[in-house]
């Protein structure tokens, strides 16, 4: 891959942000893949941003597995894998503005939907039992075609009422599985290579300073901030998808 020294310096930022957001603020995940797909087509920077997830979800499990609520990682797993098969099958049939539209669209509308429910006073009853289903498949199918489930986990996470550190911890073995999970279906895909895998061996010290800064910050922020900052991160996510 030939980038440019701007390109380059992107790519380091977007691995940057691949860290924290295993760590700290997973909401910067989404963000992370936005940056990678001004550098490439966006199918190919789904699997090109894989083994860099992958990579950053070892180094927060490591740190925070101890915290996962497992409980919601089973209820969640099979919905979700049913989702990045569908997404497997979707690929061949959409192409790269048609994806971005479609994972916007999700983004904003879910994070709109846990907006309402902290407007109307709902923000600490459970969801209705279609919650969890929907959102898995939907998490899946766009973990597959844009790495850009994050937002949708978190919105999960945050109506579950899942404090900082259970968020992240149950984070981190959740998308460990997930991304663990969609390797086959990158490498038939084509989208995972042993090109772009050297790329990302360059890029992995980037991502272990990413998880040491969100290390440092995740303890700094309180757990509204915390659950704002991610909000607010999913909906730029979501804007800058429909509007790239």
């Amino acid at each position: 891959m030939n980038f440019s020294s701007w390109e380059l310096t992107l790519a380091v930022i977007g691995a940057l942000f691949v860290g924290v957001s295993k760590t700290g603020v997973g909401g910067l995940g989404v963000l992370a893949s936005a940056l990678f797909v001004l550098l490439m087509p966006a199918k190919q920077s789904a699997g090109f941003v894989l083994p860099m997830l992958i990579f950053g979800d070892l180094v927060a499990v490591a740190s925070y597995r101890r915290h996962a609520v497992w409980a919601h990682i089973g209820r969640m797993f099979p919905w979700t894998a049913l989702g990045i098969v569908f997404g497997w099958l979707a690929m061949g049939h959409m192409d790269d503005r048609q994806a971005r539209l479609l994972i916007g669209a999700l983004v904003l509308g879910l994070t709109g939907l846990q907006v309402a429910r902290r407007c109307l006073g709902a923000d600490g009853a459970a969801p209705g039992a279609w919650f969890g289903p929907v959102i898995g498949v939907l998490a899946g199918f766009t973990t597959l075609v844009a790495n850009a489930a994050g937002a949708l986990m978190a919105i999960y996470l945050l109506a579950m009422r899942l404090p900082k550190l259970e968020f992240v911890g149950t984070a981190a073995v959740f998308f460990l599985a997930v991304n663990l999970f969609k390797v086959p279906f990158m490498v038939h895909l084509g989208l995972l290579t042993t090109k772009s895998l050297q790329f990302n061996l360059w890029l992995a010290p980037a991502v272990f300073a990413g998880t040491l800064g969100g290390r440092w910050l995740l303890p700094r922020l309180n757990q509204r901030t915390f659950e704002n900052v991610t909000l607010a991160l999913g909906t730029l996510a979501g804007l800058y998808l429909l509007l790239k």
